[in-house]
C-alpha cells in the first residue's frame, strides 16, 4: 500500500540537482535504512530541482519500484527551495531532509527525530562541530565551515554549534510556523531557519554526527559564502526591527 493511502507520520526529503550518477544507489540507502530502524509509516521525497541531467527520469522510476518514494519536480533550482515546497506540502508530523551524498552517517537519523517525538523539541539538526562529532573532511572545508558558524554566531548571537550540515528536522507545527518567515531558497535556508527559530525561543536539539566529505560537491564555496553572508546581514537588520514575530 502506498504512502499516499497510509499518511506518513516522518517525511524524509532528498533535495537533488544533477544526481543521476550516485541517486539510485543512495535512495536505495536511504529506504533500506528506514524499513530496517524507523517502524512509523514514513515517505521518501525526491525534490527534484530544475536538473538538466537524467535525475527526473531515474526518480520517476524509482517511484514506481518503491511505494514509499514519491517524486517532486521543481522547475526552479535551489536547494532551500525544494526543501521548503516538500515541506509545505507533506502531510507528515515530522519533517526531516539529507542530502543525497549521504555525507552524514544514516545511523544517526533515529536521534534526529526521536526528541522531537518524544522529548518536546521542535526543531532538531546534525553537527559537525559538536565536541562529539567525528568528521572527515580537508582542512579547506573544515577552516571555511568552522569560520562560517563563528561568524554566525559573531552576527546573531546564537547557541547551536553547526548552521550549515544537511542533516535536520522539524515538527510540521514549528514548520509551519517558521517557513513562512524564511526567504532564502538556496543555500542559506537551513541557516535561516536556524536563526530565526532559536532566537524565537523554539527548543533546539543539537545532535554529534559522523561525518565524511564528499569530494563531488555541488557547493561553491565563495559565491556561497557571500550570499550567507548577505542573508546574514539581512536576518539581524529584521531582528533589530522587530520584523519576526512567534504565531
Amino acid at each position: 500500500m502506498r504512502n499516499d493511502v497510509i499518511r506518513p507520520f516522518i517525511n524524509v526529503t532528498v533535495p537533488v540537482y544533477n544526481e543521476e550518477g550516485t541517486l539510485a544507489e543512495n535512495i536505495g540507502k536511504i529506504a533500506g535504512f528506514l524499513q530496517a530502524n524507523v517502524a512509523l509509516p514514513y515517505e521518501i521525497v525526491i525534490a527534484n530541482n530544475a536538473s538538466t541531467d537524467g535525475t527526473l527520469e531515474i526518480a520517476r522510476r524509482i517511484e514506481t519500484e518503491r511505494p514509499m518514494v514519491r517524486v517532486l519536480h521543481l522547475k526552479t533550482k535551489g536547494r532551500g527551495g525544494a526543501v521548503k515546497a516538500a515541506w509545505n506540502e507533506s502531510k507528515a508530523d515530522i519533517l526531516s531532509y539529507m542530502d543525497i551524498d549521504l555525507s552524514t552517517e544514516l545511523a544517526a537519523f533515529p536521534a534526529l527525530i526521536e526528541p522531537l517525538i518524544s522529548a518536546g523539541f521542535d526543531f532538531a539538526t546534525g553537527s559537525r562541530l559538536h565536541e562529539r562529532s567525528k568528521t572527515n573532511r580537508g582542512f579547506k572545508r573544515e577552516f571555511i565551515s568552522r569560520s562560517y558558524n563563528l561568524l554566525v554566531k559573531a552576527m546573531v548571537r546564537t547557541r547551536f554549534s553547526d548552521a550549515q550540515c544537511g542533516f535536520k528536522a522539524i515538527t510540521k507545527r514549528a514548520a509551519a510556523e517558521l517557513l513562512p518567515l524564511v526567504e532564502d531558497n538556496g543555500w542559506f535556508m537551513d541557516s535561516e531557519l536556524l536563526v530565526i527559530a532559536e532566537k524565537l525561543g523554539y527548543r533546539i536539539f543539537d545532535l554529534p554526527v559522523r561525518w565524511v566529505d564528499d569530494p563531488d560537491s555541488r557547493v561553491r564555496f565563495w559565491s556561497t559564502a557571500i550570499e550567507d553572508i548577505k542573508g546574514l546581514i539581512r536576518v539581524r537588520r529584521k531582528f533589530a526591527r522587530g520584523k519576526y514575530r512567534r504565531q
